[in-house]
């Protein structure tokens, strides 16, 4: 899990949170409008009807994504808990919201990239030695050219040559693109590493990963991956040739 995603995470749904209850009256008053409808209508009017209606509404969208970022935060928690947070996960969140709530959290991303400890190794040419100068070229004098004597044989007979197309007149082939290797994924419109990585472990699995499965095989696809995709595993450009991990 990221600290950095989970704590700006926190922070976005915090300040929800405050715009919320600057813009709404408190919960309580909501709900007192709506249980006595028709007085407040004839008291306040038919716009606080619809003001605390929204504002309730409101507040239960900012509670339900609440307890599905604090699930899915759960959910990557090793034993019973996470496996039960992560079922309940499954409960309470779609499969879409459960994949955006991952991401946020960056879970399975790791707070550092997957080169963090990959160690570069750079082999650089040996300098030349100082005063080092290279053995000069003995300038030899060329060949004598020889007269240009007339030969006393016969030319031999020019041989018919079949009317072709010239050299130049040939199209040349395209040069297509090798087809991509068995297991290897190339990124069209509209892919994310998410999806790649679910769709092809719960085709391993035969089953439909769970949450935490999907987001380690999500860091696994970006580590064996970093030099394609770059530092953000969010982004992914098309035409690019993601190979799985190593099993």
């Amino acid at each position: 899990m990221s600290v950095r995603r989970l704590l700006s995470t926190t922070a976005a749904m915090g300040a929800t949170a405050w715009a919320l209850a600057l813009l709404t009256p408190s919960i309580a008053d909501m709900t007192g409008a709506l249980m006595s409808a028709q007085r407040t209508a004839d008291s306040a009017g038919a716009e606080a009807l619809v003001l605390a209606g929204a504002g309730l509404l409101a507040w239960g969208v900012w509670a339900w994504g609440a307890l599905g970022l604090l699930l899915t935060a759960a959910s990557a928690l090793p034993g019973v808990l996470g496996h039960a947070a992560d079922a309940l996960t499954g409960v309470v969140l779609p499969y879409g919201a459960r994949r955006g709530a991952a991401l946020a959290l960056g879970i399975g991303l790791g707070v550092a990239g997957p080169l963090a400890g990959t160690a570069l190794v750079v082999v650089s040419a040996p300098p030349a030695a100082a005063g080092a100068t290279t053995a000069p070229v003995p300038d030899w004098p060329g060949a004598v050219a020889l007269p240009d004597w007339p030969s006393d044989t016969a030319p031999a007979p020019a041989t018919m040559q079949p009317p072709g197309p010239a050299p130049s007149d040939v199209p040349a082939l395209p040069d297509w693109p090798a087809p991509p290797a068995v297991g290897e994924h190339v990124v069209v419109r509209g892919d994310c590493l998410w999806d790649i990585a679910a769709a092809r472990l719960s085709r391993q699995l035969g089953r439909t990963a769970s949450t935490p499965e999907v987001a380690r095989a999500t860091s696994a696809w970006w580590a064996a991956n970093a030099a394609v995709i770059g530092p953000d595993p969010d982004v992914l450009l098309p035409g690019q040739v993601l190979r799985p991990p190593p099993a």
